[in-house]
């Protein structure tokens, strides 16, 4: 089966989506100098059935066409957070915020609020996962769908160079940094955080409970591996960057991934495409890793 057969069949397996071509509506409540770049505050209708905030932000300034990122925030039992992890912070990353990061670079920016978070939330994540259960609907399926459509957004915005398109996050954003990129071409750089996890490894240490339960979707190890969905981002260049204490990511399943997508990148003539970087440390970012970050961005991007 071929790449795009075997990302048709992964998309399959989230559940009743919205269709894909649906017209996306746009409204701007304001746009201001924040920090140092512009903010517009935004609301998005990608599915037909509720309403998205979202931010983008790009810099001071800017004239024509901008690389840009689509940002992935965390979970982290936060559900008051969401998109403003983009522009503020979280204890789990370093400063500046990626906002503030990626603008300095001369990049653009777009962060939504994912289901249950932030201007979202209001229902238990479990309330949301069964609700969709009964309608034939996945809650990983529903967020990874509105990431998707926020590509395609982002995708028509003039300030955007959609040949120099990456995603990025940490923990539940790193799932849904390589989820979106194995899913979508159009995301030439990805970079995850703290959650490539290998499944097989996490039923072998017991740790499914570590992720929420919008993580879970039905049948999915009957028909891939966590390296054969990020397979599916090769040969696009993907950095990874670990904790060896992290219990989201358990080591043996990080030794797994590594030697399994090395032989795949090697495969296909691009093996200095990908990265995996691991460190003695839990589940967040350091100096170190944000140095890494910034220099596999001026490289790919």
């Amino acid at each position: 089966m071929d790449t795009n057969s075997r990302r048709q069949q992964l998309y399959g397996l989230l559940g009743d989506l919205p269709e894909r071509d649906r017209p996306i509506q746009a409204r701007k409540h304001f746009e201001e100098e924040f920090d140092g770049y512009i903010l517009e505050k935004l609301s998005l209708d990608l599915n037909g059935i509720e309403t998205i905030p979202a931010y983008f932000v790009r810099p001071a300034g800017l004239e024509g066409q901008a690389p840009t990122f689509l940002y992935n925030h965390a979970h982290g039992g936060d559900y008051k957070l969401g998109k403003d992890e983009f522009i503020h912070h979280r204890s789990a990353l370093q400063q500046p915020s990626y906002a503030k990061l990626l603008t300095g670079m001369g990049y653009c920016g777009l962060c939504i609020d994912t289901w249950n978070f932030g201007e979202r939330r209001g229902r238990s994540e479990t309330e949301l996962f069964k609700q969709m259960l009964w309608h034939g609907q996945v809650l990983w399926g529903m967020m990874v769908y509105d990431n998707l459509r926020a590509l395609d957004y982002l995708c028509s915005r003039p300030e955007i160079d959609p040949e120099r398109i990456g995603t990025i996050g940490l923990s539940m954003g790193s799932t849904m940094a390589w989820w979106t990129a194995s899913l979508d071409s159009r995301i030439k750089v990805t970079i995850d955080l703290c959650c490539l996890t290998d499944f097989e490894a996490l039923i072998e240490t017991r740790g499914l409970d570590g992720h929420g339960i919008y993580y879970y979707v039905p049948s999915l190890l009957k028909h891939f591996t966590t390296s054969q969905i990020n397979g599916l981002i090769a040969p696009r260049p993907h950095l990874s960057l670990a904790g060896n204490y992290d219990k989201l990511t358990p080591p043996a399943g990080l030794d797994r991934i590594d030697r399994e997508l090395t032989e795949i990148y090697a495969s296909l003539d691009a093996p200095n495409a990908w990265k995996l970087l691991r460190y003695d440390i839990g589940h967040f970012e350091t100096a170190e890793m944000r140095r890494e970050i910034i220099d596999f961005i001026q490289q790919w991007i």
